[in-house]
């Protein structure tokens, strides 16, 4: 599994909705997104920017979801319906790939929403590659709780503001997962600077630098190595020896 992405520009995007979309028998129950957080991300830095949006359902939010998110039909009652702004939200993601825990909720979200426009909006997957961090994280830990306050306590990342799930909150952390999950911020590219020009925070030295001073272990110390390998290999096998 290639878990870093080749796309220079990504959406780490996260969304609420007014409740779960399968019943018992798998019965579609028509739920609607009522919040989008997503950031944006270019050769894996935070660029800043961003896309947040609370929207009215035209429904009744489940208690259940209220008690997650704690965003409440009286506090959505006023906001834009997503045909209102589904014409900005597609602009920002068009192109990006999306970064989403557990992408096919979201994603088939985005889609329900896209089939209730006039004329009938895209599919998400028409428009933008989808990357899912859940499948990454279960990839990279076999067995382990993956989700996002578990990854958040396992890649040390403050997630103390995470009172309820927020759509933009769980979107800035996700991205702070997300990067750290998959190597750090920054990709370093060591191939196309010029010598003793800066890029993603390496400098290179000139090739007239006086050469380093190498030091060679002692008999002594080749001794002691020798004894610390043994020591290795009776609990078991010694990979500095092959």
């Amino acid at each position: 599994m290639n878990i870093v992405s080749s796309s220079k520009r990504q959406i780490i995007l996260d969304t609420e909705t007014t409740g779960m979309n399968q019943g018992a028998g798998a019965i579609f129950l028509g739920h609607r997104i009522i919040e989008i957080g997503c950031v944006e991300v270019i050769n894996r830095r935070l660029t800043g920017r961003h896309y947040h949006e609370y929207i009215n359902p035209q429904q009744i939010i489940d208690e259940e979801a209220i008690e997650v998110h704690g965003i409440t039909n009286e506090f959505v009652a006023h906001k834009p319906k997503f045909a209102e702004v589904a014409q900005s939200f597609i602009e920002f993601i068009d192109g990006a790939e999306i970064v989403a825990h557990n992408a096919n909720f979201d994603v088939s979200f985005m889609d329900h929403e896209f089939s209730l426009l006039q004329p009938v909006g895209p599919k998400t997957a028409d428009i933008c590659p989808i990357l899912d961090t859940l499948e990454i994280a279960k990839f990279l830990h076999p067995g382990q709780k993956n989700n996002l306050d578990a990854l958040c306590k396992r890649y040390g990342i403050d997630n103390s503001r995470r009172d309820l799930h927020g759509a933009l909150l769980d979107a800035e952390i996700l991205a702070d997962v997300y990067l750290m999950m998959t190597g750090g911020q920054t990709k370093f590219n060591l191939s196309s600077e010029k010598e003793g020009s800066e890029s993603g925070g390496i400098r290179r030295l000139s090739q007239s630098r006086n050469k380093l001073k190498v030091i060679t272990a002692t008999a002594d110390e080749l001794a002691m190595h020798e004894e610390r390998l043994n020591l290795v290999a009776k609990s078991g096998q010694c990979i500095w020896r092959g």
